[in-house]
């Protein structure tokens, strides 16, 4: 399976979002699991397509744009962590992992990977169906956010030698090469630029990066900030762009252009 030409336009994050149907693509091997939620979500305005693999996973997206994807980690073929990396080197779709394996690590390995929502079976379906909502409303947030941006001619953010393309959702290094984010690296980065010097709590930054639903989050504010730090070149002993505040939460020092 080559995701290399992949060429579905996938939307990442659109403001039409707040009316209409939603489009979820469901990636379960489980068919009937996939029929049982297709016709509950159905009562909520949501259309569900449901796959049982990475190839059909594929097809589909080439076929239509979808808002989230709900995507099962154990899969025949490639499994859903190996889904979710290859999706990211080309978009941005929110993604909510489904799986049986609760673990920390697991938790923690699956939004490293760049997922914006993890889910453990057995399911809730009324909570899954505030998860895909919650999702689909940070995202609206940051559309919003980069739209008024766009609008008022601010395509790009600048700070230390770095750039933040807005629309794109592109980092590039002082040598201009493209660093990839995952949807809650991008909210994480784009929330520090706006708040330069201000100290953000992990509160705030769990509002601002996804939901606060378990105590894995708390926690991966942490890796978040980590992996930022990583990606951005910040020594982690004494960084010089996200520096924590200790009991208090981090503060963004970068001079902003």
């Amino acid at each position: 399976m080559h995701w290399t030409n992949y060429s579905g336009s996938s939307r990442s994050c659109d403001l039409s979002l707040n009316t209409g149907h939603l489009q979820v693509l469901l990636v379960d091997d489980d068919a009937e699991i996939g029929q049982l939620l297709s016709n509950y979500l159905g009562k909520f305005d949501i259309h569900c397509v449901a796959v049982q693999d990475g190839v059909a996973m594929q097809t589909a997206m080439q076929a239509r744009d979808f808002d989230v994807i709900l995507l099962d980690l154990m899969l025949p073929g490639d499994d859903g962590l190996t889904l979710l990396r290859k999706l990211r080197r080309h978009a941005t779709t929110p993604v909510i992992m489904l799986t049986a394996r609760g673990e920390f690590a697991d938790k923690i390995l699956g939004l490293e990977s760049g997922a914006d929502d993890y889910l453990i079976k057995p399911l809730d379906a009324r909570e899954l169906v505030a998860r895909i909502q919650s999702v689909v409303r940070r995202c609206n947030a940051t559309a919003r956010s980069v739209h008024e941006a766009t609008e008022n001619q601010q395509t790009e953010l600048r700070f230390a030698s770095w750039t933040l393309h807005l629309a794109s959702r592109q980092l590039r290094n002082p040598d201009k090469l493209v660093i990839p984010l995952s949807n809650a690296e991008f909210r994480l980065l784009h929330a520090f630029i706006h708040r330069p010097g201000q100290v953000l709590s992990r509160d705030q930054l769990l509002d601002i990066a996804r939901n606060k639903s378990s105590e894995v989050f708390d926690r991966s504010i942490d890796l978040l900030v980590s992996r930022l730090r990583q990606k951005l070149g910040d020594d982690p002993r004494h960084p010089s762009m996200l520096k924590t505040i200790r009991g208090e939460g981090y503060m963004f020092s970068a001079s902003i252009k």
